[in-house]
């Protein structure tokens, strides 16, 4: 069986779009989505704000209730009867998110065992057939074939095919 590698945040969980619906709501702000073209969507915040928006990301249950990307859920369960689905995150960068994480997956992705769940550091020590990320740097490595998940920081980055939603991932997997 083929084994898909698949990443966490701003491909299944959108953590991008729970700061930027905080920020606006808490501090009225605007995000300029030009400058998370520089690879970091946190660049897109205005820089005064960039440690507040940081100390968001590093305390505990920030990662616990995400929105869950569209259509991620129905795509990964028929393909888990298909393929060896593994969701990855390079949750330790995080601390406190892997606790956040786990009980998120297990909500959300039920149909996931826990088996299938690898919270770690650097993905470089994952293996598999594919691989779908939105940062190049978890792709560049791979030794299957990368796929980028389109996001706001990677639009300017080339080289890789994209996938820019979960039924396009579906027209990839499952045809």
């Amino acid at each position: 069986m083929e084994r898909v590698i698949i990443d966490m945040d701003e491909v299944i969980a959108d953590p991008m779009g729970e700061m930027i619906s905080w920020y606006q709501e808490t501090h009225g702000g605007k995000v300029d989505f030009e400058k998370m073209l520089v690879g970091s969507w946190v660049k897109g915040f205005p820089e005064q704000h960039w440690e507040m928006v940081m100390e968001r990301l590093l305390a505990p249950g920030f990662f616990r209730y995400l929105p869950v990307m569209q259509d991620s859920v129905e795509v990964i369960r028929e393909m888990n009867r298909r393929y060896e689905i593994f969701i990855v995150s390079a949750a330790t960068e995080f601390p406190n998110s892997l606790k956040d994480k786990l009980e998120w997956l297990l909500e959300h992705f039920s149909f996931i065992s826990w088996k299938q769940l690898v919270l770690c550091g650097d993905k470089r020590v994952i293996c598999g057939d594919y691989m779908i990320d939105d940062h190049v740097k978890n792709l560049q490595h791979f030794k299957g074939k990368s796929f980028l998940f389109t996001t706001p920081h990677n639009l300017r980055v080339t080289g890789y095919e994209r996938i820019n939603d979960w039924r396009e991932a579906g027209a990839i997997f499952l045809k």
